[in-house]
């Protein structure tokens, strides 16, 4: 782009970014006024007031000369929970500031309203670029929400962008059968003002405020859930946000779960996607009763599922074994109950696997007697409950790996 100088010679601008305040926006436009021709002004004038990025153009002498794009933070996204570790975790940062690289980065990480946490100021980001897309990562403190800032800085040029809101916390993975998912009688909600329960949708690709139902990719109902109710008291708990992740699939046994299945690979992509999390929150067991499955095939099952996905991740989260065996609705059946039951205790003997809750306790006034829901909405609160014990347990220090 050329404007034309005092003397009315054409003049080459180079063009740099900034960003204004809207005052020095109409200051700029009053010295910009004269080199405009003036059935343009109302339009330049919309662009400098109200930019869609914030950010101008400015040439070398500091003299601003339109509207400029901005950089875009891709990772992490909103309402996006990281793991923590101890009391602060590492935080992949990805973004894409169009025609650029090797330029010198920053990042500062601002609290929100009624944040866990600190943030911190601005501090030096070490990147890989290519072709404009820069990869890198950071430290934060264990909390949240929080706002991530980072600016590309190169000679007298800045660009900005940000990413709100994101947090450090505790991430689980559920998967299992529809005691797992969203055939329960109530639609639960999260308690928290600044929604920080959140689940993520592994078909979007999204995070979002974990109300019922549960974003489940195959056969996850469309009722209520157990989640809401743990992730609330899990919060007030650990006072750090806390992330979900539910892959579980209604009416399914323990072997549409083994390595090569489709529900395994679903199961192996999402764990990969979120990266660390703390734990496996496994509430299954009533296909297998019906399919009178042994107690030397489950434990086969498990141990199977549990060690190829181990090699898949790159590391051996803890499984959180509930005991889910009763189905009232559909069996009776004591016999092979107690068999997947003992499975689970023998399991738990073996290297990564823990007890989780024993949700056959839930009785009476817990269970629907008829239909296809499965726990009344006193029953999900009170499992909610049974897991966040277990959880709680799971967080405590000095717990052993």
């Amino acid at each position: 782009m050329s404007l034309r100088n005092s003397s009315g010679r054409m003049q080459p601008v180079a063009y740099e970014r900034v960003r204004l305040p809207a005052s020095q926006r109409i200051v700029m436009i009053h010295r910009m006024s004269a080199a405009i021709p003036a059935a343009f002004r109302f339009f330049v004038l919309a662009l400098v007031l109200f930019p869609e990025s914030g950010d101008v153009m400015r040439d070398l002498t500091g003299a601003v000369v339109g509207v400029a794009g901005q950089g875009k933070i891709e990772s992490p996204v909103p309402h996006q929970v990281i793991q923590r570790d101890g009391d602060s975790g590492i935080v992949p940062i990805v973004g894409h500031i169009p025609g650029t690289s090797d330029t010198q980065l920053e990042y500062r990480v601002i609290a929100l309203k009624d944040a866990f946490g600190k943030g911190s100021d601005w501090t030096g980001l070490s990147a890989k670029w290519d072709d404009g897309r820069f990869t890198s990562q950071a430290r934060f403190t264990a909390g949240g929400w929080y706002r991530l800032e980072v600016r590309a800085k190169k000679g007298d040029r800045v660009v900005e962008m940000s990413v709100e809101p994101v947090g450090v916390g505790e991430v689980f993975l559920i998967a299992g059968q529809s005691y797992a998912g969203n055939f329960n009688e109530r639609r639960m909600r999260i308690n928290d003002p600044e929604g920080r329960v959140v689940a993520f949708d592994v078909v979007k690709k999204s995070w979002s405020v974990a109300h019922d139902p549960q974003p489940i990719q195959t056969y996850g109902g469309n009722l209520g859930s157990i989640w809401p109710s743990m992730g609330n008291l899990l919060l007030a708990s650990a006072r750090v946000p806390i992330g979900m992740v539910n892959v579980s699939s209604g009416a399914t046994a323990s072997r549409e779960w083994l390595p090569q299945q489709k529900l395994y690979v679903q199961f192996a992509e999402a764990g990969k996607t979120i990266g660390r999390f703390r734990a496996v929150l496994w509430q299954q067991g009533e296909s297998d009763v019906i399919a009178k499955v042994t107690t030397e095939t489950y434990i086969e099952n498990l141990s199977k599922i549990r060690k190829g996905l181990a090699k898949e991740w790159g590391f051996e989260p803890t499984w959180l074994l509930a005991k889910s065996t009763h189905h009232p609705t559909v069996y009776n059946d004591p016999e092979h109950e107690g068999q997947i039951r003992h499975a689970i205790d023998e399991l738990c003997n073996l290297p990564g696997f823990r007890h989780g809750p024993d949700t056959d306790t839930l009785q009476g006034e817990n269970r629907e007697v008829a239909g296809s829901r499965h726990l009344t909405s006193i029953g999900q609160e009170n499992a909610g409950k049974l897991w966040f014990d277990v959880i709680r347990e799971e967080l405590a220090p000095g717990r052993a790996p």
